[in-house]
C-alpha cells in the first residue's frame, strides 16, 4: 500500500500562483511513477501531470502546458505541482496518484489521496 496525503490547495485569484505537495508513505517511493488529476463535480476526472520514477520522463496536458509544472523529490517521498498563471477553469479537486507507469491513461494508477481543492476567482 501507498498513502498519499496533498495539500497547499487553497483560493487564488486569476493568474495567481500555488504549489501542491504530495507527500507518499508506505512501499518505496521511487519505485512509482506519479500523477496529478483533477476533477469538478459532475465530469470525468481528467489528467494534469505525470512523472516517471527517475523524473527522466513528464507528460503534461494540453490545457496546462506552459503553466504548470510537476516535479518529485525522491528523498522526501513528495511530488510537487507548480501552478502559475491560474485560470477559473482551473478549479478542481487535485487528486495525486501513484503506479506503475507514467502514461498518463495507463490504468496503473493505483493509489490515489483524499484530493486538495483549488479555487481560481476571476
Amino acid at each position: 500500500q501507498v498513502q498519499l496525503v496533498e495539500s497547499g490547495g487553497g483560493l487564488v485569484q486569476t493568474v495567481g500562483s500555488l504549489r501542491l505537495s504530495c507527500a507518499a508513505a508506505g512501499r518505496t517511493f521511487s519505485n512509482y511513477a506519479m500523477g496529478w488529476f483533477r476533477q469538478a463535480p459532475g465530469k470525468d476526472r481528467e489528467f494534469v501531470a505525470t512523472i516517471s520514477q527517475s523524473g527522466g520522463s513528464i507528460y503534461y496536458a494540453d490545457s496546462v502546458k506552459g503553466r504548470f509544472f510537476i516535479s518529485r523529490d525522491n528523498a522526501k517521498n513528495t511530488v510537487y505541482l507548480q501552478m502559475n498563471s491560474l485560470k477559473p477553469e482551473d478549479t478542481d479537486v487535485y487528486y495525486c496518484a501513484a503506479g506503475l507507469s507514467v502514461v498518463p491513461r495507463s490504468r496503473s494508477w493505483d493509489y490515489w489521496g483524499q484530493g486538495t481543492q483549488v479555487t481560481v476567482s476571476s
